[in-house]
């Protein structure tokens, strides 16, 4: 189980939304290279980032930041945020992305992710699945369609994803908990599974360790990493004292 501390960029800010909701942002940064590079310092073994901006908009004006947090660190950066076409999954690469991670594509244009996962290999594409009861959300969480979640983790299976980034967006920001019961039921898929949301203590992680044999191989984590509710060294160590019981 590994923790990959959340680098979240809007308007050129390292921010923390509640919910994905921008009247609920905090910003705890204005240099989120610096934030990058602090976390990985701390010891983390990847970087998530997303870009709010092209997630919300399509409008992608935190490229250079992007760039250069990818350059100034020497542990994986995943990228999220907007990216909706081959030509900008390039670009994302081309800055330096280990990993790109599709999302709103996923559920309106599936052609794009199995041309992703054909071109770069489904070692390197992530699919971000959104939900809100049980329902997948797109447009940076905007929109909520009448697509179910395991209807479409089906779905992305079939041309051949395997890496998912699962998010309960209404436990997003709010430290309640991961949704262990939705983590349960996407484990069925045999996917390998990203857990995202809800996260306040160390405990909560040692409670998604134990689906590691599931498939929930990490956490994403955010808000509880800015409010110091828990330091990340101290949640590795206790993850890594974890390993092989």
């Amino acid at each position: 189980m590994i923790v990959i501390p959340a680098v979240d960029i809007r308007q050129g800010n390292s921010v923390r939304l509640k919910q994905g909701k921008i009247d609920a942002e905090t910003i705890y940064s204005t240099n989120p290279v610096f934030i990058a590079k602090l976390w990985s310092a701390k010891g983390a073994q990847r970087i998530h980032v997303v870009d709010l901006d092209g997630a919300f908009s399509g409008i992608n004006i935190n490229k250079e930041i992007i760039k250069n947090i990818c350059a100034s660190i020497d542990i994986p950066v995943e990228v999220g945020g907007g990216i909706r076409n081959m030509d900008r999954i390039k670009e994302i690469f081309d800055m330096g992305a280990a990993y790109v991670i599709l999302g709103t594509v996923a559920v309106y244009n599936p052609e794009i992710v199995r041309k992703a996962l054909e071109k770069y290999g489904p070692e390197k594409i992530i699919v971000a699945v959104d939900a809100k009861d049980g329902k997948v959300a797109i447009g940076g969480w905007k929109d909520i369609t009448p697509v179910d979640v395991l209807e479409l983790v089906n779905r992305l299976k079939e041309i051949g994803v395997q890496e998912i980034l699962y998010t309960d967006i209404s436990r997003d920001g709010m430290f309640t908990g991961p949704d262990f019961i939705g983590l349960q039921k996407l484990s069925e898929s045999g996917m390998r599974i990203i857990s995202s949301g809800g996260v306040k203590t160390i405990d909560d992680l040692v409670k998604l360790k134990n689906y590691e044999k599931d498939g929930v191989f990490a956490a994403v984590v955010g808000s509880a990493l800015y409010t110091d509710d828990f330091k990340l060294e101290d949640a590795i160590k206790t993850l890594e004292s974890l390993e092989g019981r």
